[in-house]
């Protein structure tokens, strides 16, 4: 039904009218139910492929910590291929006679976990200054950083900008299970104003981020600058032509620009997250956005109504907190941004989001050598949310089901269900009760594929293909 059909029923029923939601394309209605999809937002039909471990994998006699329900209970999962078959009673034996037993007694068995904000292709101080905005070394970076977050159970990651098409190579060889990783979810992209978030002269990084687009012919390197709404519209299609999964936008920006761009990518069925703070909020709430990243300042106009759009926030406050104990509590020098912070206001502001009953996900921004304390900053972003209220069990929920919710894979990711993918880990001790015990992953299982095992990389041996024929050929003389 179109908003004017929503209004004229609510008009002839008697009924209040409704805050009118911005129309998203959900490709799912046009698909039919048996249409094998790509596993990402973009839903292209894809021929079927045999995916994931070679038969059925059973973990037996573990803690089952599903992200459905809010507590543990004992339990056994299967899986065939890269799908999650059946989550059983502990007494159940219904598998196969030939499956793969893995005895998990005394573990935790729940969902990889999601992380909603990340730069895993961002240069790190070692990155020579005629590299910065280079595919190659980018993608580089990135496949040794998602290695050490897949060790610490991050199974999916929303990449949230680097350079050119870095992010969006690095999904799709993903994808396709040809290195290990995580699944990557890449904006491509930032998309701002001239002169806005990340396109300015506000630090020494950004200045060299320009210095490399200007030398690659004014080319969006990591930042696309655009001007007026048809042109936020040709940024939002030319992101979306470079294969990404959703679209990342951040301040400045005026009225109609945010909302041209809101309306181009819920047309072409992807969500879109706002970097914004102040006015830019509240525009971007208005015009649709879908989730807003940072604790940046806001509102409590504008949080109320994110509460009642349905609009997520990703707060990522360890990130700041970080930059907070590197600059003596000082916050200084950002990029486009003309405001202060400070811990305690930071944390106010997740209390003020929490309490109006806003969505919250689970994000670090984590980017260059910060993957390096991984899992220290994803489980310190979990206590920020066990601070604020949040059981360890709620903080777990937010890191897997609410993460998938918000990036439109709720129907394939977040949760131990029957017919989801299989992005499992399991967890010496348990996290639903003690975060910290998120420290201690066992074993990885991304796409039904063992890829951690004793906390280390497993790799199978490679099998090779035959040849065609015998060779050297019998009837040479």
């Amino acid at each position: 039904m179109t908003n004017f059909g929503r209004l004229l029923a609510c008009l002839l029923a008697g009924l209040s009218v409704p805050a009118l939601a911005q129309d998203f394309h959900d490709r799912r209605t046009v698909q039919t139910p048996d249409q094998v999809t790509a596993d990402n937002p973009q839903r292209v039909p894809v021929l079927p492929k045999k995916q994931g471990f070679d038969g059925t994998l059973v973990l037996r006699g573990g803690r089952i910590f599903d992200a459905v329900k809010d507590a543990a209970y004992a339990g056994s999962l299967v899986i065939r291929q890269n799908k999650v078959v059946a989550v059983l009673p502990a007494a159940s034996t219904d598998w196969p006679a030939d499956a793969t037993v893995m005895d998990v007694t005394g573990k935790t068995i729940m969902p990889g976990l999601i992380d909603m904000h990340v730069h895993a292709t961002y240069p790190i101080p070692e990155t020579p200054a005629d590299q910065i905005g280079s595919e190659g070394n980018a993608t580089l970076r990135a496949l040794r950083n998602l290695r050490l977050y897949l060790e610490n159970g991050v199974t999916s990651i929303r990449d949230l900008g680097g350079p050119r098409d870095a992010g969006t190579i690095i999904s799709e060889w993903l994808e396709k299970d040809m290195a290990p990783g995580p699944r990557v979810f890449a904006a491509g992209h930032i998309i701002t104003g001239t002169g806005g978030h990340s396109a300015n002269r506000g630090s020494t990084y950004h200045a060299m981020i320009l210095e490399t687009q200007r030398a690659g012919g004014e080319q969006p390197v990591y930042t696309r600058e655009a001007n007026g709404a048809d042109d936020w519209r040709k940024a939002v299609r030319e992101t979306f032509k470079m294969g990404a999964s959703h679209i990342k936008i951040a301040s400045h920006f005026s009225p109609d620009e945010v909302k041209a761009a809101v309306e181009e990518a819920h047309s072409l069925g992807l969500k879109v997250t706002c970097n914004c703070e102040t006015i830019y909020t509240q525009m971007a709430v208005e015009a649709g956005v879908d989730s807003i990243e940072h604790p940046l300042p806001r509102t409590d106009a504008t949080i109320k109504l994110m509460a009642k759009k349905g609009v997520a926030a990703i707060p990522t406050m360890q990130l700041y907190q970080q930059v907070l104990d590197m600059r003596g509590g000082l916050y200084t020098g950002p990029s486009s941004r003309r405001f202060s912070m400070n811990a305690q206001g930071n944390f106010d502001m997740l209390k003020k989001l929490i309490a109006a009953g806003v969505i919250i996900g689970v994000g670090t921004d984590t980017g260059s050598e910060g993957f390096e304390r991984a899992p220290n900053i994803y489980i310190a972003e979990l206590k920020f949310l066990q601070k604020a209220g949040y059981t360890p069990a709620k903080a777990l929920i937010a890191a897997t089901r609410t993460n998938a919710q918000i990036m439109d894979m709720g129907d394939k990711l977040g949760t131990l269900e029957a017919g989801k993918l299989a992005d499992v880990i399991v967890v010496d001790g348990n996290p639903d009760q003690n975060l910290d015990d998120l420290a201690k992953v066992e074993t990885v299982i991304r796409n039904g594929n063992i890829v951690i095992k004793d906390g280390r990389l497993f790799v199978p041996r490679h099998v090779p293909k035959p040849l065609l024929k015998p060779s050297p050929p019998d009837a040479l003389k």
